[in-house]
């Protein structure tokens, strides 16, 4: 095996000089960040929150590109990794990624939610490995909550057993 191979998820985010928030954004509504049944874990829909907590918004397509909301997607999987850490203590207690679901704010004329919702999924993979290619299935919405760009769900699977 390489080293590469051999890297942890933690080790990965390192290597890949990614620095996680403190502490995960806290959820808008009457819900969980994580959810743990058996070997199953669920993070709770995930939006573009910055570290300062700042929201980005716009309709993608019209006020914010598809490359510009990629990189918005990115963030959301920054934030859903803060979230895991947070509710596991280490990223090295994930297996791998099951599946996303990607929505995307955009105008009703914009097709390419796959190119946007790829920069999570690019991300996850280089986090994860191989374990890090998901299924997945992402759209578009007419609005997202507090007009956010991109909202992205996920399932993982444990390390450990509960």
């Amino acid at each position: 095996m390489t080293s590469d191979l051999m890297e942890t998820p933690e080790q990965r985010i390192a290597s890949l000089g990614i620095s996680l928030p403190s502490r995960a954004p806290s959820p808008i509504g009457s819900f969980c960040n994580v959810r743990r049944s058996g070997d199953m874990i669920y993070v709770s829909g995930q939006g573009p929150v910055q570290a300062d907590g700042t929201l980005l918004k716009g309709k993608v397509g019209s006020e914010v590109t598809a490359d510009t909301a990629r990189d918005h997607a990115e963030l959301v999987a920054v934030n859903i990794l803060a979230a895991l850490r947070d509710a596991l203590g280490s990223l090295d207690r994930v297996k791998g990624v099951v599946k996303l679901l990607g929505l995307v704010n955009c105008d009703p004329e914009f097709e390419h939610h796959p190119f946007v919702i790829d920069g999570a999924s690019n991300l996850l993979a280089e986090v994860f490995g191989e374990p890090g290619i998901h299924a997945r299935s992402a759209f578009g919405v007419g609005s997202l909550p507090n007009r956010i760009t991109v909202e992205i769900e996920a399932i993982f699977e444990a390390a450990t057993p509960a």
